[in-house]
């Protein structure tokens, strides 16, 4: 996993954001000087909406994972504009992702440059988010834990996304071959040696991100204000010892891979890989799993987690995140609320966050854009 940058740190932060039938947004362009920005109003005006703006300066489809055509505008033309100027140790960096009316798919620009993929938005800016939608986490599927897994590890490591989908299409490839009648084991075999490879190099990345966010957890762990989350992976090899050198690890998952054809072919599906992997969080003081602690419990476990995260990233990566807290002040109490503003503040980074009243965010009112959402600017 890249160390680049750990010991010089960039302070990024976004100055501005122009919307064009984003969501419900006609047209709407504003402007931040502060590292907190607070977005208050009524339910369903539009707050998160600029939140998932914001989140498409990330690679991916942004903090609700709906499709592009679910964020144009209604009654617009069946496209949309999110334009965004970044500033990094005082370069500024112009980022757009426009959708195209005209269904030829999404286009993003650095500085009016086309670029290829995605994984090139890592380079200006690093997006972290937590939102309601993440409350059930610990309780949910697998499926949604290794995203959130796999976000995390992106953030340090912008290779990840592509090894990722490459295994994904790899393992569509050989689950299709596996369902024909006459399979081709030459092909079959160069699929299997592809994800195994990819698939060690995912499962050691994501080992990696955990064995250094527990280290950031618990170096932090007796000046914080929210519970210690104790964290373990299951890499989804049920077989592979990957105590072994890399290249052996390889070869024991193809190996895996390949011993499993008859009974993957009668399941339709490969049982075995990083694709079934899964992150366990445990509630360290009460040593119990995390998914069995209360509801407030666990959204100040996410928060910790979230936090030490964002502090993992600025080390790592040498970008201090920007990032996106979508209600986060609405179930906390006075006192921790406070601490949390704190604890962002003295990681100096940027944070945008949401909320229906102004009020639950006066600890920091005079260090921060507080901007009303709705009224006049609904719609525009």
């Amino acid at each position: 996993m890249s160390q680049t940058g750990s010991n010089a740190q960039a302070s990024t932060r976004i100055t501005r954001l122009r919307l064009g039938d984003f969501r419900n947004y006609e047209t709407l362009t504003l402007g931040f000087d502060s590292p907190f920005v607070v977005f208050f109003g009524n339910n369903g005006v539009g707050k998160t909406n600029l939140l998932e703006a914001l989140s498409l300066m990330s690679p991916g489809r942004g903090l609700r994972r709906a499709t592009y055509g679910e964020m144009a505008r209604q009654a617009g033309s069946g496209g949309f504009l999110v334009r965004s100027e970044v500033v990094s140790s005082d370069a500024a960096t112009t980022v757009e992702s426009r959708l195209s009316p005209d269904g030829s798919g999404r286009a993003l620009k650095i500085d009016e440059t086309a670029v290829k993929t995605a994984d090139e938005l890592l380079d200006i800016l690093r997006v972290l988010w937590l939102t309601p939608a993440m409350d059930g986490l610990f309780t949910g599927p697998a499926g949604d834990r290794r995203r959130f897994l796999d976000r995390m590890v992106l953030a340090v490591d912008p290779a990840h996304g592509r090894r990722a989908s490459d295994y994904e299409r790899a393992m569509r490839s050989r689950n299709r071959l596996l369902s024909e009648d006459r399979m081709d084991d030459s092909w079959l075999s160069g699929l299997e040696t592809q994800m195994a490879e990819l698939g060690v190099a995912m499962a050691i990345a994501r080992a990696d991100l955990v064995r250094m966010l527990s280290d950031k957890i618990a170096a932090a762990a007796a000046a914080s204000p929210f519970p210690v989350a104790r964290l373990s992976l299951a890499s989804g090899f049920e077989a592979v010892d990957f105590s072994m050198a890399a290249v052996e690890i390889e070869e024991e998952a193809r190996l895996a891979l390949r011993r499993s054809r008859p009974l993957d072919r009668a399941a339709g599906r490969t049982r075995e890989g990083v694709h079934r992997a899964d992150l366990s969080v445990y509630y360290a003081e009460k040593d119990m799993p995390a998914a069995l602690a209360s509801t407030g419990e666990q959204k100040a476990l996410l928060i910790g987690l979230v936090l030490a995260h964002a502090q993992l990233v600025a080390a790592v990566s040498g970008f201090r995140p920007v990032m996106l807290l979508d209600e986060v002040a609405a179930h906390l109490d006075p006192g921790r609320r406070a601490a949390l503003f704190e604890l962002i503040g003295s990681l100096d980074v940027q944070a945008f966050m949401t909320g229906t009243d102004a009020h639950l965010f006066e600890a920091i009112a005079d260090r921060a854009n507080m901007i009303p959402v709705g009224g006049d600017q609904e719609g525009r």
